[in-house]
């Protein structure tokens, strides 16, 4: 069999897993494209909850980051239209504060009714993002799935405690992160994702730019890159030379984070 063939086999069957894990998961409506009224079991977090896990909420007492994660959401919109899409979230460097910016851009997306975001680690040296959510991954992550499609998308998808926002956690850790995230296999399963339902806003968590080639084989994947620069950290040099790794019409902007 040739290799186009083989391909076309593999998106075929992962399509198909797919499929079922979303109707088994009851996350599909009688027009099949919206789910920003998914279910939600267990409630949602309170906001000294959300403030332990170092998250934006709706109260006054985070209304300034709260505000800042809006502002980067209308930007993102501004860019898109009326599409949805993937956003790449990568620091600078180590401890800048990527996934905070990541999983609190996600928040601000499912802080509208009518959207649901999808937050995926795709840190693979340092996944915390379930850590953070406090999230048990028992059914695994990313590259379980990966590795193993049979096992269906839904067991995957967790539930953070905040409405209309899903985490897919990294899973496995394995040294060669990149042959996962430039394979077929991983493109078929995010645009699978983000094309299913045009209410849904897919966030990737990827490493640092420094020292790994993850952050720039993860862009391919994404229609904008957020890049986030420590503040007082990184130095207009490596700022630079970080957003040079990306396509210019990818560069959604750079943040600059004062948490790690």
């Amino acid at each position: 069999m040739s290799i186009h063939e083989n391909n076309a086999s593999s998106s075929a069957r992962i399509s198909d897993v797919l499929e079922s894990a979303a109707v088994r998961a009851g996350e599909r409506t009688s027009t099949g494209h919206s789910i920003a009224r998914m279910s939600e079991t267990g409630g949602a977090l309170a906001p000294f909850q959300l403030e332990q896990r170092r998250m934006i909420h709706r109260e006054e007492s985070v209304r300034q980051q709260s505000d800042a994660f809006r502002g980067i959401r209308t930007r993102l919109l501004g860019l898109a239209g009326q599409h949805n899409f993937v956003t790449l979230v990568v620091s600078v460097s180590p401890r800048s504060g990527g996934s905070f910016v990541a999983r609190n851009l996600a928040a601000a997306f499912a802080f509208d009714e009518a959207k649901t975001s999808l937050l995926i680690d795709c840190n693979l040296r340092y996944p915390d993002q379930h850590k953070s959510l406090g999230v048990e991954p028992d059914n695994g992550g990313l590259i379980d799935f990966l590795e193993h499609p049979s096992i269906g998308i839904e067991p995957i998808l967790y539930r953070t405690g905040i409405p209309r926002l899903r985490l897919i956690p990294a899973g496995k850790s394995r040294e060669n992160s990149g042959e996962y995230f430039s394979s077929f296999r991983m493109r078929t399963v995010v645009d699978s994702l983000r094309c299913r339902y045009a209410d849904r806003y897919l966030f990737l968590d990827g490493p640092s730019v420094k020292g790994s080639p993850d952050a720039r084989i993860l862009s391919d994947l994404a229609d904008y890159v957020i890049v986030v620069a420590g503040y007082g950290r990184d130095t207009p040099a490596a700022i630079s030379q970080a957003v040079a790794n990306f396509e210019p019409d990818k560069l959604a902007g750079v943040v600059f984070n004062q948490t790690p």
